[in-house]
């Protein structure tokens, strides 16, 4: 069986290595921070949170401990919080070893769109394009195919990009593929799923 948000955010989890800064998008990354488990992690949010915790449990909301996407969270003894020039300036001057983002899109480039549909309404681009330029490490956790069974992961981007080739690895309900010369690598498949199954998802190429 293809592997559910949680389990495509516990196996971007695995990922993480003790000792990392690591940047979580809104969506389905944002679920990682319940999968750390005891490695030493600091999560950064880039709405000026250093060291954030796993969701609160229900009844123990604060409204003032939020996400950059607007989820209530939880804190650390350890955690830092700051203003945005404060966070961006982490971002850009590369103090971030990864970013796990969500995509509307992702290509065999590597190439990213994750920011805007052309004609639905734009609150803006966040920070994503900051985070795919000045981190050291791309991952992207997202559902392989759309709505319609259309494939997300294409020979060439069709949305607006957030960044060409940023993307290092991508994560999605299929299993895991790398960005590599040529295409996408196989890395990982989920339970059930066969080479068969993600190839006949894929549009883009996948080499061997």
């Amino acid at each position: 069986m293809p592997w559910d948000r949680n389990q495509m955010a516990a196996r971007a989890a695995e990922e993480l290595k003790d000792g990392m800064y690591v940047n979580l998008g809104i969506g389905i990354p944002t679920l990682v921070a319940n999968y750390v488990g005891d490695k030493d992690i600091t999560l950064q949010s880039e709405n000026g949170m250093l060291g954030m915790g796993p969701f609160p449990y229900e009844g123990e909301e604060d409204p003032d401990l939020i996400n950059a996407g607007k989820q209530t969270i939880t804190e650390l003894p350890r955690t830092a919080y700051f203003d945005s020039a404060t966070s961006f300036a982490m971002i850009r001057g590369g103090k971030i070893a990864a970013a796990i983002l969500g995509a509307m899109e992702v290509d065999e480039k590597g190439d990213l769109a994750n920011w805007m549909i052309p004609g639905k309404l734009v609150k803006g681009m966040g920070g994503a394009m900051d985070l795919v330029a000045g981190v050291g490490r791309v991952i992207v956790v997202m559902d392989h195919t759309n709505k319609h069974g259309d494939s997300k992961v294409l020979k060439e981007c069709t949305l607006p990009l957030t960044g060409k080739g940023v993307v290092d690895r991508i994560i999605t309900n299929l299993g895991v593929l790398d960005v590599v010369e040529g295409g996408l690598k196989i890395v990982e498949l989920a339970d059930g799923v066969s080479e068969e199954d993600m190839r006949a998802a894929t549009e883009a190429t996948i080499v061997s």
